[in-house]
């Protein structure tokens, strides 16, 4: 039976990715899970049992090779091929999207943009706006593995129901609409909710 992770485990996983990244860049070699925790916030505890879920990669008296965990992780992640995405929904939001650069970093590439009346026919970073009504003949002609939803909540779920007809298996929500489904890999991402969030902090700090 495979062992299951828990969610807590794989949302860890990106920020152990991120700090691994920075070292990498500062040229830093190796670090031991107490400099990791020092920089995480998370326990060095903690850090080993997460690693360990996955067979740990440290070695005693040594810590851990930056580029080697960085490396598992990215396999651990999926990020060690490439996904192809779509983008539905040229607003401020979408185009921010669209220009992240920490998208294709993470091995993801953006293919195709996709809106409705004046902002078709314009570019983000040099690609052009293709018309929401060419988004499925679009999807049959190409290998897109990612759907990315950034339109108003009265659209959304033609636009998710499009994507799931044509067996996009992975679904990056931005609308304010709850997504779930058993046809494909959902991340709904609530930007209003972390602000009400912070504001809850704020007013009990």
């Amino acid at each position: 039976m495979e062992k299951r992770i828990s969610e807590s485990v794989i949302r860890r996983l990106p920020i152990y990715h991120r700090y691994l990244t920075e070292l990498i860049d500062d040229r830093i070699e190796r670090i031991s899970s107490s400099e990791l925790s020092k920089l995480t916030g998370f326990t060095a505890s903690q850090i080993r049992q997460d690693l360990n879920n996955f067979g740990g990669f440290g070695q005693q008296g040594y810590g851990y090779n930056t580029q080697a965990l960085r490396d598992q992780i990215d396999k651990i992640l999926g990020i060690d091929k490439v996904y192809t995405a779509v983008l539905i929904g040229v607003g401020h939001l979408g185009t921010a999207i669209a220009s992240y650069q920490g998208f294709s970093d993470s091995g993801f590439t953006l293919k195709a943009l996709f809106d409705t009346g004046e902002k078709v026919g314009s570019e983000v970073d040099g690609m052009e706006i293709k018309p929401y009504k060419e988004l499925e003949n679009y999807l049959e002609k190409n290998p897109i593995d990612i759907g990315i939803v950034a339109v108003p909540k009265e659209v959304a779920q033609d636009v998710i129901d499009r994507l799931l007809k044509h067996g996009i298996k992975g679904i990056w929500n931005f609308a304010p609409l709850d997504i779930t489904t058993d046809k494909a890999v959902v991340e709904n991402v609530r930007l209003k909710d972390s602000l009400l969030t912070l504001g809850y902090y704020l007013k009990n700090k």
